[in-house]
C-alpha cells in the first residue's frame, strides 16, 4: 500500500435532464473518519450511500462534501408579486415625500427578497431516479479524486518521514560514538576525579564500586538500542502505507522518550547536545506524522 496523507480537495459535475449537479469533497486533519455532508433538501436518503462510499476509501481524516443542485432549464415560470413590490413602494413612499431618501430605482424594487417569484420545475420519477444517480456517481469521483489528492500528499510526507528518520539514525550513531557512553570512559574520567580531590591516593575496590553505580546510571546503550529498533519500526509502517498515522504516532511518542532519557543520562556536554538535536528532530517527525491517515 501507499502512504496516505489527510488533506486534499476534488470537485465533479453531472448534468442531465434532471439539471446539474455539483460535488465539492474536501479534508483535512482528524483523529477518526468524520464526514459532514451538505445535501440539498429532500435528498436525505442520500445520506448513508454517501457515507458507506467515504468509509470504503478513508479511515481518517475530517471530510466536508458539499453537493449543489440546479435545476434544469425548462424550468418554472418566473413572475413579479406585484402586491409585494406595491407594499415595498408604499413603504418608502413618506420618507421619499420627506426628502429624506430617494426614490428606489426599477433595478433596486426588483432586487429586493421576494418580488422576483420562480417556480421550480416538477422532475419526474425517472429524473429523480436519474438525478440520484448522478449525484452518486459524482460523489464517488469525488471521494476517488479525494483520494487521490490526499496520495499525493502521503508521496511528500513518505520522503519528509525517511528524512527525519535518516537524521535519527545518524545522531543515534554520533550518541554511540561517544566517550561519555563508553563504560571505561566512566571510570576513567571519575578515577581522574577522585585522584584530583585526593592527591592521588584512590582505593582500586572503592573506585571499581563508585565506577560501576556510575556507569549504570549513565550506560545509554539500552536507549540507543530502543532507537534502533524503533528506527526499523517506522520504516516498516511507512513502506507498509496507510492506515498506519496512529501507530507512527504512538512511535514518535517512544522515540521522545529515549531522546530525553538520553539527555538525562548524558555526562558530557557533546553526548547532551547530541540529545537535544535528537529531540528536535523528534520533534519535527512527530508534526509530521500528525499529517498521515
Amino acid at each position: 500500500m501507499t502512504l496516505s496523507g489527510m488533506t486534499g480537495f476534488a470537485r465533479t459535475e453531472r448534468s442531465g435532464a434532471y439539471g446539474a449537479v455539483s460535488v465539492e469533497a474536501r479534508s483535512v486533519n482528524g483523529k477518526g473518519l468524520d464526514v459532514r455532508l451538505r445535501l440539498p433538501q429532500g435528498l436525505d436518503a442520500l445520506e448513508n450511500p454517501i457515507r458507506e462510499l467515504a468509509k470504503a476509501r478513508f479511515t481518517r481524516g475530517s471530510i466536508s462534501l458539499n453537493v449543489t443542485l440546479t435545476a434544469p432549464d425548462a424550468a418554472g415560470e418566473t413572475s413579479i408579486d406585484q402586491a409585494r413590490l406595491q407594499a415595498y413602494v408604499d413603504a418608502t413612499a413618506h420618507l421619499v415625500d420627506r426628502g429624506g431618501a430617494r426614490a428606489p430605482s426599477v433595478g433596486e424594487l426588483l432586487a429586493l427578497k421576494g418580488v422576483i417569484t420562480s417556480e421550480d420545475a416538477v422532475l419526474s420519477e425517472d429524473q429523480i431516479d436519474a438525478r440520484n444517480a448522478a449525484i452518486l456517481e459524482a460523489v464517488e469521483a469525488a471521494f476517488d479524486g479525494l483520494k487521490a489528492a490526499r496520495l499525493e500528499e502521503g508521496a511528500a510526507l513518505k520522503g519528509m518521514l525517511d528524512a527525519h528518520l535518516g537524521e535519527i539514525a545518524e545522531l543515534r550513531t554520533q550518541a554511540a560514538a561517544c566517550d561519555s557512553a563508553m563504560p571505561q570512559a566512566i571510570k576513567a574520567r571519575l578515577q581522574a576525579k577522585l585522584e584530583d580531590l585526593l592527591d592521588g591516593t584512590v582505593d582500586p575496590d572503592r573506585l571499581a564500586q563508585e565506577a560501576a553505580m556510575m556507569a549504570v546510571k549513565a550506560d545509554v546503550r539500552e536507549e540507543l538500542d530502543r532507537l534502533k529498533a524503533h528506527i526499523d519500526s517506522a520504516h516498516g509502517l511507512i513502506d507498509g502505507g496507510s492506515p498506519c498515522g496512529r501507530k507512527l504516532d504512538f512511535l514518535s511518542q517512544e522515540f521522545n522518550r529515549e531522546a530525553n532519557t538520553l539527555c538525562s543520562k548524558s555526562s558530557d556536554t557533546q553526548l547532551t547536545n547530541i540529545g537535544l538535536a535528537l529531540k528536535a528532530t523528534v520533534d519535527r517527525l512527530r508534526e509530521q506524522v500528525q499529517n498521515v491517515e
